[in-house]
């Protein structure tokens, strides 16, 4: 027979004092990449930076090509 007193009893889930607010605990960082890289706002980023992408290396091609023509 076991003994009452061998037994360990394990409580853990009931303590008062679990915090489990994650989103106070986040780094600024994590919180500007939240809002600015997931969602309808982190598709509207990813748009807006591939098109000045776009636009920078066309801007960029152009000016190389005029002046390597220009002779």
């Amino acid at each position: 027979m076991e003994d009452k007193e061998a037994g360990v009893q394990y409580n853990r889930w009931n303590d008062d004092n679990i915090n489990l607010d994650v989103a106070a605990s986040q780094s600024r960082m994590m919180r500007v990449y939240d809002r600015l890289c997931t969602g309808n706002t982190g598709i509207a980023v990813k748009v807006a930076v591939a098109v000045a992408v776009l636009i920078i290396i066309y801007v960029i091609g152009y000016v190389t090509g005029y002046y390597v023509h220009k002779c």
